[in-house]
């Protein structure tokens, strides 16, 4: 029987796309009900990674305030309704990736998204910047049982985009990434324009690339030979 084509799964935030501006927008939007102070960029690493319900809460930790348990839901409500209506709002592609994604296409590698945000803010933003043709699956955090940095996340991905596991990148920012990678067995590339609350190099990945160009055949060729 045939190798199944090699399979390469991105992140999503801070990963394929600079998602900040929006993701900043929508969360003060959302804290402001409850009169917390706006938070910034520099705040958002310590927010993200594991969906939009973590970053607000995350984000009234982060002021001081109390959330009770039942005020979480309104609070997610209205956070998907303002993101929702902007969509793609300043959200971009970062630089190179377009042709990256292209260039392995016809390489011949299947590509595929596992990202712990809603797969229903996942799906429509990669298909309003135009980019969805390019995977054979997209995971959202509540896609599986599982998210990352549980291992079964990125493997269910994989298997629904048709791949094989054990033929298998992950390219990602963060430490949800990288060792939801190394726990599958999966060689892990890190880029760092993302949203990583420690140093990258502290993240233990086999590989880094500081900008898409840098996401070759011959780069993955060499990982999956490992």
């Amino acid at each position: 029987m045939p190798l199944k084509a090699p399979t390469i799964v991105f992140d999503l935030d801070g990963t394929l796309v600079d998602t900040a501006p929006d993701l900043v927008a929508s969360l003060n939007h959302t804290i402001a009900v409850a009169d917390l102070p706006p938070v910034g960029y520099e705040d958002l690493t310590h927010l993200v990674g594991q969906g939009a319900r973590a970053m607000i809460a995350r984000a009234f930790a982060l002021r001081g305030a109390p959330l009770a348990d039942e005020d979480l839901q309104p609070l997610l409500d209205r956070f998907i309704a303002h993101y929702m209506a902007g969509m793609p709002g300043d959200s971009r592609p970062y630089p190179g990736l377009v042709d990256a994604l292209g260039r392995l296409r016809e390489a011949g590698f299947r590509l595929a998204v596992c990202t712990n945000k809603m797969e229903s803010l996942a799906l429509p933003l990669i298909e309003k910047l135009g980019l969805a043709h390019h995977f054979s699956a997209i995971a959202g955090g509540d896609t599986f049982t599982v998210r990352k940095p549980d291992p079964g996340h990125i493997t269910a991905t994989i298997e629904r985009a048709g791949g094989d596991p054990r033929l298998a990148v992950m390219v990602g920012d963060s430490v949800n990434d990288i060792l939801a990678a190394r726990n599958a067995g999966i060689p892990s590339i890190v880029v760092p324009f993302g949203y990583s609350d420690v140093p990258i190099a502290e993240l233990g990945a086999d590989r880094q690339i500081d900008h898409f160009d840098e996401l070759t055949p011959d780069l993955l060729a060499q990982l999956l030979r490992k």
